[in-house]
């Protein structure tokens, strides 16, 4: 924690640290309160926006507050958050839309897509995505924002990652941040906004809260838990750790991000690395992040497998879905990888293995060959069968695999956003662990999301600007100036 004692380098309102959704929404949002505003971000501007930038892009069109409330508690199961931040999570979701628009954006809805936990209560709230433009991903949501808010007048900083929080008696009044290969330091006059992301690559950080060993990511691999560090040293209590968005991926060797997987068929099977099946391959989706398994959404898979098929399935289309399809993901957007049709460039570069027989395959996986090719023997006995007695699949999924080569490729689960982080309240304040305000110090977006568990498609997004908003009206206004309204309040009120 640094000291206020050294000279500042320059001085600002309310500094953002990073430039996603929440981050230019709180920007924003503190520029029209009448704060001056800058927002120093981590990466150059090639790559710069977080996980923003490379996702759909998209909202959740909220149609009604009351029953959004009822939602997110159903969502939240028996991990719930505090009721302050349900209602206003429920009201603010439902002025993205009018906000996005007033900022002279073209909005229309992206698909009527139903809940994805419709048989909880209040997913009758649901309405669907918005996106700019009707156009899921491509960026488009990311680009807006920032011509927003360099039209209004904040001034962003790229490649300026924020390293610390600067302390004076109790309040954080700014922040040392990392520019030109030296430490600058920036005074904020009345607030300091995390809006750092998540930490899905902090391979310690997704051992130690998630339980997972080091996973590929979908989104921006800046995403190391910053925001994090910085809040906890500055006395921040934390919430819902263990809580993320994670689908079925494929891993790149060698790299941080992967691919997002849609087999194109159903011949394919999981193995774990001794070779057998574990799970039921296909089970009912449950929500981002979750499929339901149990009576429960869990994250599926929770651990390392190898996906197996063969030449019927490797011709039926790409593994992964191409651009045109779904414009979202690092590897599609930044580094502007297409997928090969056939699958054949992906085979030709290593990351997809392939074999004349199935004990070929396991040979090259390091799996017992006797095991997999057993594995392969039950499975297509039990698609003749037209039963799954070991995992219950569904019968209209069960394709043998009986065409070869065969192939495999290294499964894991394929971090999209993690969703824990420094504990906040309604107004984005950070609370320490005795639940008061750290003056001067506010978060929004994914680095600390307010789902605790489950979560509908479209909702990352709705709470990043939502709480975004939020955030920038609250640090507008000094700390001391918020606590004498607050007394003010109380007062009256009683």
């Amino acid at each position: 924690m640094q000291s206020a004692q050294q000279p500042y380098d320059r001085q600002t309102g309310v500094v953002v640290l990073g430039a996603g959704a929440a981050g230019l929404a709180a920007a924003i949002s503190a520029r029209e309160a009448g704060a001056e505003v800058l927002v120093l971000e981590k990466c150059p501007p090639e790559t710069a926006g977080g996980n923003t930038r490379v996702s759909g892009g998209s909202w959740f069109e909220n149609l009604d507050a009351q029953r959004a409330a009822v939602y997110l508690r159903s969502l939240c199961g028996d991990l719930p958050v505090s009721e302050a931040v349900i209602r206003t999570w429920a009201e603010e979701t439902r002025h993205n839309t009018r906000w996005i628009e007033g900022l002279g954006a073209a909005v229309a809805v992206n698909g009527a897509y139903p809940p994805e936990f419709p048989h909880l209560d209040g997913a009758d709230c649901y309405g669907g995505y918005h996106s700019l433009e009707g156009r899921m991903g491509d960026q488009l949501l990311y680009r807006f924002l920032v011509d927003a808010a360099l039209a209004r007048g904040v001034e962003i900083c790229y490649a300026t990652p924020g390293r610390e929080l600067v302390i004076d008696g109790g309040v954080v009044t700014g922040v040392v941040a990392e520019s030109g290969g030296g430490p600058l330091r920036v005074r904020a006059r009345t607030g300091v906004v995390l809006a750092t992301g998540g930490f899905e690559n902090d391979p310690a950080m997704v051992r130690d809260y998630l339980r997972l060993a080091p996973c590929p990511v979908w989104g921006s691999p800046a995403g190391t838990g910053d925001g994090h560090r910085m809040a906890q040293k500055a006395g921040a209590d934390l919430w819902h750790m263990g809580n993320m968005t994670a689908f079925s991926g494929i891993r790149v060797p060698g790299s941080d991000t992967g691919f997002f997987m849609v087999p194109p068929a159903t011949g394919y099977i999981w193995v774990a690395p001794d070779g057998r099946r574990f799970v039921d391959e296909t089970p009912a989706l449950g929500g981002h992040g979750q499929s339901r398994i149990r009576g429960r959404d869990e994250l599926h898979p929770a651990q390392p497998a190898y996906v197996v098929f063969d030449e019927r399935t490797r011709r039926a289309g790409p593994l992964c879905p191409p651009r045109e399809y779904l414009p979202v993901g690092w590897k599609v957007l930044i580094e502007g990888y297409e997928w090969s049709l056939d699958n054949q460039a992906e085979i030709d570069r290593g990351w997809i293995r392939r074999a004349d027989t199935v004990e070929g395959l396991a040979a090259g996986l390091g799996v017992a060959p006797e095991t997999l090719a057993e594995t392969v023997r039950h499975w297509n006995a039990a698609c003749a069968a037209g039963r799954d007695e070991r995992f219950g699949r569904r019968a209209e999924s069960l394709t043998p695999l009986e065409q070869g080569p065969y192939y495999a490729f290294e499964l894991a689960p394929l971090l999209g956003w993690t969703s824990g982080g420094p504990r906040r309240d309604e107004r984005c304040r950070v609370l320490d662990p005795f639940g008061s305000a750290i003056p001067g110090l506010y978060a929004a977006g994914s680095v600390s999301s307010t789902y605790s568990w489950a979560k509908d498609g479209g909702f990352h997004i709705a709470d990043a600007l939502a709480f975004g908003r939020v955030a920038g009206r609250t640090a507008a206004v000094p700390p001391a100036i918020t606590s004498d309204l607050e007394e003010i309040s109380a007062s009256s009120v009683g």
